[in-house]
């Protein structure tokens, strides 16, 4: 299968100043995909905190990097508002890993790709597989497990981390429009 790209805008948010402009960009959506990364920890009881939150429209994602931000109001006001759809995969390790960044986090409006998908008779659960059975093309998971803390985000970073959450939101339109048009 070929590989997948994303080929819209990909804005990496590193203040205050330009979270507010995607918040207000992102509230007038009323569904986004939503991925997050954190770093990996190669040894036993090391853990570490969301790195980066991934929020995409059908053109546009941006990468908040709250190990530089933290997890700003304006961004937290998007995930607990409940006109606007958020849709993920593996969400309750994403839930688990934002509480430790605010703990009166309470998620509203998400939706769980791996159920979601199970109404549709998809089976498999994992983002590449979901995407190859829809689309026949390749989510590269290369860089999963590289520097999300890093001061400068690779190229190839950027793109998987907004594929990542691009293709959820790709997905669920897609099933809703197979929804819509069945016999």
């Amino acid at each position: 299968m070929p590989m997948e790209r994303f080929d819209g805008r990909i804005i990496v948010v590193q203040s205050e100043s330009e979270a507010e402009k995607a918040a207000a960009y992102l509230k007038k959506q009323t569904a986004i995909g939503f991925d997050t990364e954190t770093r990996p920890a190669f040894r036993k009881g090391v853990s570490h905190q969301i790195a980066l939150m991934q929020l995409s429209t059908d053109d546009t994602c941006f990468l908040f990097r709250l190990n530089i931000i933290g997890l700003p109001d304006c961004l937290a006001e998007i995930l607990v508002n409940p006109a606007i759809k958020k849709i993920g995969l593996s969400l309750k390790d994403d839930f688990s890993a934002i509480h430790k960044r605010n703990a009166a986090f309470v998620p509203s409006n998400f939706i769980e790709l791996q159920s979601f998908v199970k109404n549709y008779g998809i089976e498999d659960n994992g983002l590449q597989r979901i995407y190859g059975i829809l689309f026949e093309k390749r989510i590269s998971k290369g860089q999963r497990l590289s520097n999300w803390e890093a001061d400068v985000l690779s190229d190839a970073q950027k793109m998987y981390a907004a594929i990542d959450a691009w293709a959820c939101l790709k997905i669920y339109n897609e099933l809703k429009v197979r929804e819509k048009t069945a016999p």
